[in-house]
């Protein structure tokens, strides 16, 4: 499977994401964390990232694409991905359609969470972070623990500084000015397949994978 997941933030894509690793056994890329992992190893690519970051402008999307044709063309990532956080703009999805043609890739679905606003900032204002293990947990699965421990490894939990209402709600709407051309995009080659993200974690998951099975269905001879 290869897929293209996006959702605003607080939408559930963290995980759904990780349940579609699970059941295909294939990489989740998140381009922030492939960003800072090419830093940290100092790769040539992470050099010519930090040059950027650290000046305080945005890294150049040739450097974005090197760094996802490095791991796409990877063990892992070869017989399938899911790539979250990229593309944000219509000139990066263009780059990204001419290098998964390049490498013979058919992606299966470019799959988007719908989330109604209001639960969108809701789920970003309660949710709670571990300082100790970085894990997310929303109120329902610490509904029967201590709120201020994380159930993983006891850590402290917190609220993160950008999940406040006021912030969840200009996150929100970067989101929707930047992915709204990109839908379009998408939709303009029958590649946009958008699911009710407002369900069961369960029931989201299921019509996701019922979507792209049909996709594959419909295209055996898809990679």
């Amino acid at each position: 499977m290869r897929i293209i997941l996006f959702g605003p933030p607080g939408s559930g894509k963290g995980t759904q994401a990780k349940l579609l690793k699970g059941r295909y056994c294939i990489p989740h890329i998140s381009t922030g964390d492939l960003l800072r992992e090419a830093v940290v190893k100092e790769t040539p690519l992470g050099i010519r990232a930090k040059g950027y970051l650290d000046s305080g402008n945005l890294v150049p999307d040739d450097v974005m694409i090197g760094l996802i044709r490095e791991v796409i063309t990877s063990g892992p990532a070869q017989h399938g991905f899911i790539l979250d956080g990229f593309p944000r703009t219509i000139p990066q999805a263009e780059a990204l359609d001419r290098l998964f043609g390049e490498l013979g890739i058919e992606l299966d679905g470019v799959i988007s969470l719908r989330v109604e606003h209001d639960e969108v900032i809701r789920r970003l204002s309660d949710r709670r972070m571990c300082r100790s293990c970085g894990r997310i947990f929303n109120p329902a699965q610490l509904q029967r623990n201590d709120v201020s421990k994380c159930p993983q490894c006891g850590g402290e939990l917190f609220q993160r500084s950008d999940d406040t209402p006021e912030t969840a709600r200009r996150r929100l709407e970067i989101y929707l000015r930047d992915t709204k051309p990109l839908k379009e995009f998408y939709r303009q080659s029958n590649r946009f397949l958008q699911i009710d993200g407002m369900r069961e974690i369960s029931g989201v998951h299921e019509e996701i994978v019922s979507i792209l099975q049909k996709g594959r269905a419909k295209n055996p001879t898809s990679p």
